[in-house]
């Protein structure tokens, strides 16, 4: 809404994942309010991540990597920043000599450790990935054709769309009839299309 001007119901859905992906980091030792807080604040860093995606042509239809990657590492940050005392030491049993958040009086010690576990998982994830992505692509499987991109694999492999994004989408398309043909009996008999 803040972007484009009206409601997206799944910049909305994206903006709750991203939401769940931020607190899961620090669930259990921040307080229900600081969960909000979280929350509301990874809706706008899923934002400022697909702006730079725009920007960089990056592509990414699901924003998986900016949903995950962008508010799950800011999840990280806030548990730093906002861990209490009180959870991490209930959570994490021992000597009470935990640390916790900065902001709630924790020093800094629990920050730096998750901007050291950020960097870890980036490098792991690169290090088991990247070998995985480069063969698939030196294979050429990494893209579909241009015509299936351009048409929708909603449509070119699965026979219809999934969401009507305009009033014009035929939406009584199938998955089991033709592509673009529309059911006239209200029971849809199965055809296979070659």
């Amino acid at each position: 809404m803040a972007i484009a001007g009206h409601w997206n119901v799944i910049d909305v859905c994206n903006g709750l994942l991203g939401g769940f992906a931020a607190i899961t980091s620090g669930c259990a030792v921040v307080e229900p309010w600081a969960a909000i807080v979280c929350g509301f604040v990874a809706s706008w860093v899923l934002i400022g991540f697909n702006l730079v995606a725009k920007k960089l042509k990056y592509d990414d239809p699901l924003e998986a990597a900016q949903l995950h990657g962008g508010c799950g590492a800011w999840g990280v940050i806030f548990t730093g920043l906002f861990a209490t005392k009180r959870y991490v030491n209930e959570v994490y049993s021992g000597d009470g000599d935990r640390p916790y958040g900065l902001l709630m009086g924790g020093g800094g010690k629990l920050l730096a450790a998750q901007f050291v576990q950020i960097v870890v998982i980036i490098g792991w994830v690169s290090v088991t990935m990247g070998p995985l992505f480069y063969g698939l692509h030196k294979m050429n499987l990494l893209r579909i054709s241009t015509e299936d991109e351009m048409a929708g694999m909603d449509m070119t492999r699965h026979g219809g769309f999934a969401y009507a994004y305009n009033d014009e989408d035929d939406v009584s398309v199938k998955p089991w009839g033709k592509v673009g043909a529309t059911s006239q009996s209200s029971t849809p008999t199965p055809t296979l299309t070659a």
